[in-house]
């Protein structure tokens, strides 16, 4: 049964598995749903987008498609295309691509459903991008991941001034009357998740403020009740 995006309760928390034991994925992705996650985070790399790598089809395949969240593969990737249809075959709810990666190659944003044959498509993009350069990609999309960190490294400090590029890009999602979730990643504690969320996030997605800690599943509830 396809797990649906639209059907996860809002805010939701979607733990990063860039900050888990990679050798036990599966019991990685168990600790997230016991805790009550939906939905999971895999963040591919592949050393050129983004200077580190991780998470390519081979490493995943053995968990994704048997995956009992909803899973988000985030591409940090120069090819999103190809690699977004290594994902999709392997059995990825959503595939959320670069919006500057699909820049330069020239990729259409109306043919990313047919390029990438996922049930969901997202589209990221770093902080230095302007969020204008979305309005594009808003009729093709189901949700849009806000980066407020540089990409590619685990642990930064979050950006302060994603907080009006949230809520610039809520904006153009519910004056658009678009159904897409607005999801944000980097930095994410039980302080900014609060910012993040009054600013009109959906989905905050966090890695080393959960997994490592011993009260994963208390600090995952904290970072929607507070």
């Amino acid at each position: 049964m396809m797990k649906d995006l639209f059907s996860l309760k809002l805010p939701a928390v979607s733990p990063s598995l860039l900050a888990a034991e990679q050798d036990h994925l599966a019991a990685e992705i168990q600790k997230a749903a016991s805790a009550g996650a939906e939905i999971i985070h895999f963040d591919v790399m592949d050393g050129s987008f983004v200077p580190a790598t991780s998470f390519f089809d081979g490493e995943v395949d053995a968990v994704l498609p048997s995956c009992p969240l909803f899973s988000d593969v985030h591409l940090m990737v120069d090819d999103p295309i190809g690699v977004g249809a290594n994902f999709a075959a392997l059995g990825a709810d959503a595939i959320t691509v670069h919006l500057e990666a699909l820049e330069a190659r020239g990729i259409d944003p109306k043919d990313l459903r047919k390029l990438i044959p996922s049930p969901f498509i997202g589209v990221s993009l770093r902080p230095g991008t302007p969020v204008e350069r979305l309005s594009p990609y808003l009729p093709y999309v189901d949700l849009i991941l806000l980066m407020s960190v540089e990409p590619g490294k685990g642990g930064q400090k979050f950006m302060e001034e994603s907080l009006p590029r949230a809520r610039a890009i809520k904006k153009m999602i519910v004056d658009g009357g678009h159904k897409i979730l607005l999801s944000i990643d980097g930095g994410i504690n039980d302080m900014t998740a609060k910012k993040a969320i009054a600013s009109g996030v959906d989905i905050l997605v966090a890695g080393s403020y959960l997994y490592g800690h011993s009260d994963f599943a208390s600090r995952l509830r904290g970072l929607i009740h507070g």
